[in-house]
């Protein structure tokens, strides 16, 4: 969130963070976030166990600010299928593995103990299937004897806030959409993700 924030200032920038949401009153984010001037809003999803009933007031809440895109940054709760209705092809999500390895939680752990020899993130078009939406691009790490999750996540991390932040741009420039189920880039459809290393500069 911080990297898509702080990218947004840069001049030239395509787009701007309207207000930042989170279900969590307590969230790290909403404090940094309106420290860089920003609007923060909590709608407490334990407060409901109504999924249905929380969508509809996030909906509804985001809808208010008129948003070109809705971009998905360690927000836990799974949305549900009317909500990705509501805004399909609007919604971007950020994944720590190389997606389709890995969906869901542990994604670090997970390829360690599969010995995996690259690792990283994804972005993707949010849709009702959980992490399963049009790849959009990747970032690879590669894997070494000496990682634990941790130092595996830290560089992981460091790609996500290469990789995100420039998903935004293309979707804000009009060179990336969601159609037909799939992503199009520059009027291409997307069989594969952009892939991109942690060596290139």
């Amino acid at each position: 969130m911080r990297a898509l924030i702080e990218c947004s200032r840069v001049a030239g920038a395509p787009y701007t963070v309207c207000k930042v949401f989170s279900d969590k009153p307590d969230a790290a984010g909403l404090e940094v976030a309106r420290g860089l001037g920003v609007p923060g809003e909590a709608l407490d999803g334990a407060q409901t166990a109504d999924r249905a009933a929380y969508d509809r007031a996030l909906a509804a809440a985001i809808g208010a600010c008129s948003p070109t895109l809705i971009v998905l940054a360690g927000f836990m709760r799974i949305l549900s299928p009317p909500f990705v209705t509501d805004f399909v092809g609007r919604i971007l999500n950020i994944h720590p593995s190389l997606l389709p390895k890995f969906p869901g939680l542990n994604t670090h752990r997970r390829a360690l103990e599969a010995h995996e020899a690259q690792h990283g993130a994804t972005v993707h078009f949010v849709t009702a299937e959980l992490d399963r939406g049009p790849r959009i691009i990747q970032a690879r790490v590669g894997v070494t004897a000496q990682d634990d999750e941790a130092s595996l996540a830290a560089r992981v991390q460091a790609q996500e806030h290469r990789i995100y932040p420039l998903a935004v741009r293309w979707f804000c420039e009009g060179r990336l959409r969601y159609g037909d189920g799939q992503a199009w880039l520059d009027g291409q459809v997307l069989r594969e993700p952009v892939q991109f290393t942690d060596t290139e500069p």
